[in-house]
Parts: structure tokens; sequence; C-alpha cells
């Protein structure tokens, strides 16, 4: 289908784009990369007057690494996560998971910021993000805030972002050497959302796990980053099979959705322990 017609604008500053925002309310919507509003616009799910393109827009872009942290702007897109040699080292985690993202004709494009802003529940970013432990920041007219990734996400399509707020970029703290990680993706065919997706990082004494796909939000589980952390493995699969919420749909019914969970899971933990140093 074609979407209905639209006033198509296309700012140079962060500024400008949020007073778009301002000045049209509801009838206007950023873009990204676009593989999740362009859809929605063509079934006329989503019907919009003005459409606000973050293109061109040269201070949402980058990859840096300094003080403990890795900074990535909103519209770096998954292929630049993929090839970046610096990010590849110090957060491998980050490329493993793109890779496992639709296929390369969509990771030219698509962001990792629209990825982590929709609030799709079947998104790979938005669970990856939590067990990492990013922050995002917002800009908008009142100015830039800082939310946590664990506590961004409300409910399927909602989140703490603000109607005329823009995610800029995303914080992420580096993991201390010799942490273990995985990101383990379980999906019907190339370029699907997940069934279930786990991502695990294990350090000294710490783990993180988030699970994606397996409720209307990215599911971190603090009990299940304990129990793994103190070598309780089952322990912490039960933990996570406690805390996600699976629904039936046609990637299968909710008894197996809970098997592939666990199933996943094991796998991702198994990895990430052999990863550790």
């Amino acid at each position: 289908m074609i979407p209905a017609g639209f006033e198509y604008h296309r700012p140079t500053d962060i500024a400008s784009a949020i007073g778009i925002l301002q000045q049209h309310g509801d009838e206007a919507r950023v873009i990204a990369g676009g593989h999740s509003l362009i859809p929605m616009m063509k079934l006329r799910m989503a019907d919009l007057a003005h459409l606000v393109d973050l293109q061109a827009i040269d201070d949402l872009r980058g990859i840096e690494i300094a003080g403990g942290e890795a900074r990535i702007g909103a519209m770096v897109t998954q292929h630049e996560l993929i090839t970046h040699e610096g990010l590849a080292g110090a957060l491998p985690i980050l490329r493993e998971a793109a890779l496992q993202i639709a296929d390369p004709q969509v990771r030219y494009l698509g962001t990792v910021g629209g990825n982590v802003a929709n609030g799709d529940p079947g998104n790979d970013m938005p669970g990856l993000m939590q067990c990492v432990d990013a922050r995002f920041e917002l800009v908008g007219p009142e100015g830039a805030r800082e939310v946590a990734a664990r506590a961004f996400y409300e409910a399927a399509y909602f989140t703490a972002r603000g109607d005329e707020e823009i995610l800029t970029q995303i914080r992420i703290p580096l993991p201390a050497q010799g942490t273990g990680y995985a990101y383990e993706k379980q999906k019907r065919k190339i370029g699907d959302y997940a069934t279930a997706a786990a991502a695990v990082l294990i350090g000294h004494g710490t783990a993180s796990v988030a699970m994606t796909n397996l409720a209307d939000t990215p599911i971190w589980s603090e009990d299940t980053g304990t129990a793994l952390a103190g070598g309780d493995v089952e322990g912490a699969v039960a933990a996570m099979l406690g805390a996600i919420e699976p629904m039936a749909d046609n990637r299968g019914p909710v008894a197996f959705k809970q098997h592939v969970a666990g199933v996943i899971l094991r796998r991702a933990i198994a990895r990430a322990q052999q990863r550790a140093g």
C-alpha cells in the first residue's frame, strides 16, 4: 500500500527538529531508519501529517569510547555498530547482537536509536541495552535528561520519552576486562523477530541478563543476575522464566515460548561462561 499524504521535514539540527514537533504536536513524528514507521504508514496504521527526518542532523551520529564508557549517537546504523573496531573490542556483545538483526540491507539503514526508542517489544536492542545498563539521553523543549534503559520501557510501544523529545545518544559503561558475553536468538527465518532472545554478561562476581519478545517490554531480571553471579545456572533460568510473560501468537503457544526461552537462555549463559576470563 501507499502511505497517506504528509509534509516532509529534514532539519539540520536538534533544536529545529524539536521546534517542528512542538509546532505540529500529535500530527508529527520523527523518523530515523524508517524500518518500523514506514511499514505502519503503508498499512495506514500510522496516519501522520508531518514526518521529521533526522538523517541530516550530524550531532546524532558518531561513536566515541572514552572515560570508561561508550557514547553512541542515535543515528548510528547497525552496520556501523558491526564495523567499528573500537566498539567491537570494548563491547563485543553489541556487534554480536547487531549481526543477528534482519539482513545486511536493513542494517545499512536501520539505526540503533530508532531500534531502542520505538518501544517495540520484538526489537533486539532494547533488551540488550538493559543488560549492559545503558542510559538514554533525551532532548526536548525543557532541555536534556537521561533515563536508564531499565526504566525506559513502560508497555508495548510506550516509553518514558515525551512526545516532543528526541533520543539523541546512548551511553554504556564499559564492562570490566574478562567479562563474558553472549547474545543468543531463536527466530523462524532470517529477518524475523525473535521467538526468544537472551543477552548475558558475566563478570567477576557479577552478572546481568535480559530477554526479548517474551513480554510487552524487554525483561531484565535482577534475581536472574544475582543467581547467575553466584554460579546457580538453573536458579537463574527459573528466575527468568518466572519473570517473562509470553503471549501466544504465530510464533507459538505460551508453553512453547517458555521452553524456547529456557533453551536460548541456557545457551547464552554457557557461551558467556566460556568467554569469561
